[in-house]
């Protein structure tokens, strides 16, 4: 049996069709049909014959749907309900986001059960072994790959308002890149400001410079004056960007020649850029940005442990071969009757399938790097 259980319809459009006969009014919705079977009507919309079908004009309890009294629709509906003979009956999901691609995957579902199966038993790698146990460094596996293999890099599009912070996203692990949106929706790459930080707390001080504290003994704290400060900066300053009335052209000069007041000198290239420049707090969870960015639209890539919802515990299969060798040896690493030879063998599979697994999702296409060193100096034949 094949492993592909839904319709072609089902996967692009997340809906299931019937015809009428013009007198059944009962239907039966199919879980393959639909992400997953609705459970109210709000989930769902009804059109027959291309038409909006109002829903007062049918009940539902999954999952089957009934029409009843035709109060609306009756150029496709009969009187009692009944969509006419020959009409398509379109029923779609509605609540669900599109998620295609999926097939890429396997679930941990099917990681634990798959390796429960084929690696645990008499005879087998490892005799004996619980399922929490194959769960556990199931989900150690996938943290792992989502660092160095599969990579999950997901990227959040948020405006930066009066605080010019962004807290990290709630399943963040490290940021890949920021970047400003322009008005043509092209990216342009934030870098870290080098020469100020973000500090976690500012610590209060009485005349004397000593720490105060409150009545249970724990140290005032308020926002740090680095913070306050940072956001106030005048960018320009630091990147050498010249406003409109800090630069003055020389008609009588050659043309191109540009007099520039304040003759700046020793401009360092790294930081020499417009796009804005961010901080960031790591004990708070958050980025602070210069107050250039202010009501801009950022995009933040970040990389993400794989494991923040049950749908993102998966591994793509390219590398499902490398999580089972993972497993294995992390079972039998941390047991103590296993030969050390034995567990030798096993980080040594577990390390090749790995770097296969690594190479396979590399996703080099020769036809985009031929592109690229079209640029350089040397000619690429093809």
């Amino acid at each position: 049996m094949g492993l592909i259980t839904q319709t072609q319809e089902s996967y692009y459009n997340r809906s299931q069709t019937f015809t009428g006969d013009g007198s059944d009014k009962t239907f039966d919705l199919l879980v393959t049909s639909f992400t997953t079977l609705p459970t109210s009507k709000s989930q769902f919309r009804i059109t027959v014959n291309g038409q909006l079908i109002n829903n007062s004009n049918y009940s539902y309890s999954s999952p089957t749907v009934t029409f009843s009294g035709s109060i609306n629709n009756t150029t496709v509906l009969e009187s009692d309900g009944a969509p006419k003979n020959g009409l398509s009956i379109v029923v779609t999901q509605t609540d669900k986001a599109e998620r295609h691609g999926q097939y890429r995957y396997i679930s941990l579902t099917d990681i634990v059960n798959n390796y429960i199966i084929a690696f645990v038993g008499d005879g087998k790698l490892i005799p004996t072994c619980k399922r929490t146990d194959v769960l556990f460094h199931a989900k150690r596996g996938i943290q792992e790959f989502s660092y160095d293999i599969t990579r999950v890099e997901k990227i959040q599009e948020v405006e930066i308002g009066s605080t010019l912070s962004l807290p990290f996203p709630q399943d963040y692990v490290n940021y890949v890149r920021l970047s400003r949106v322009d008005d043509s929706g092209i990216e342009h790459i934030l870098y870290p400001a080098k020469y100020t930080s973000q500090p976690s707390q500012s610590v209060l001080q009485d005349e004397n410079h000593d720490y105060l504290f409150d009545g249970d003994g724990n140290l005032l704290t308020s926002t740090p004056y680095t913070s306050d400060q940072f956001k106030k900066f005048e960018h320009n300053n630091l990147v050498g960007q010249y406003m409109n009335d800090q630069v003055t052209y020389d008609v009588h000069a050659d043309l191109g020649r540009v007099s520039e007041y304040g003759n700046r000198k020793g401009l360092e290239p790294e930081i020499a850029q417009k796009n804005g420049v961010f901080v960031v707090d790591e004990l708070n969870g958050s980025f602070g940005f210069s107050n250039d960015l202010l009501n801009t639209i950022i995009t933040l890539k970040y990389i993400s442990d794989g494991l923040g919802t049950d749908d993102e515990m998966q591994i793509h299969k390219l590398a499902e071969d490398a999580i089972y060798k993972y497993i294995t040896h992390a079972i039998a690493s941390s047991r103590s009757n296993f030969p050390e030879f034995i567990i030798n063998r096993f980080r040594k599979e577990r390390r090749a399938a790995m770097r296969n697994a690594k190479l396979r999702l590399s996703n080099i296409k020769l036809g985009e790097l031929t592109q690229v060193m079209r640029g350089k100096s040397k000619f690429i034949k093809h």
